[in-house]
């Protein structure tokens, strides 16, 4: 696999083989496009039971106010990028920034691999080593696009899961899995 660089991400966007909404070139870097986060967050409530993978889980929803909010240790937030972003053409990926990660934020626990046909916001999965002060629209991480073997890019290889047109942060619907 390869990486397509600024101008092939801009190239790709403008022949609509790449979804970006919004979409702003001062958001285009050499390799990957800048995310930013949403002004919602998502934590599960575990002040009664445990979660379980084989049941919805009860959610909190937190508006992140323009003034910021602390994120704490120990707690799983999930966030969700602005920008729907993915592509029918090329395999999209997530990786959270340097200047973040050097705060001690980590963005994505390890679902930072989309698959083609994945056009969505994306759900961050965001932990803290300490309190860090986060802000909505603030850039958050970045998406970068692989190239892919076009001679096996049919429909059917596109991603079509529980996912699809997610919008916001999105909990786990690992309940929907077949056993």
């Amino acid at each position: 696999m390869s990486i397509l660089l600024k101008e092939e991400i801009k190239r790709e966007y403008e022949n609509g083989r790449i979804v970006i909404n919004p979409y702003s070139e001062k958001q285009l870097g050499p390799n990957s496009y800048d995310v930013t986060l949403s002004d919602q967050l998502v934590i599960y409530d575990i002040t009664t039971e445990p979660l379980d993978s084989r049941k919805e889980n009860k959610t909190i929803t937190i508006d992140i106010p323009k003034e910021g909010f602390v994120l704490k240790p120990g707690i799983l937030y999930l966030g969700s990028t602005v920008e729907k972003i993915g592509s029918d053409h090329y395999i999209p990926m997530y990786e959270g920034r340097s200047s973040m990660a050097r705060m001690g934020l980590q963005t994505h626990i390890s679902a930072g691999f989309g698959d083609v046909g994945f056009k969505s916001q994306w759900t961050l999965e965001i932990i803290v080593v300490h309190p860090v002060k986060i802000y909505p629209f603030m850039s958050i991480g970045q998406i970068y696009f692989n190239h892919i073997n076009p001679e096996f890019n049919y429909p059917e290889n596109r991603y079509s899961g529980k996912y699809v047109d997610q919008v916001g942060p999105t909990a786990s619907k690992s309940f929907l899995d077949k056993l």
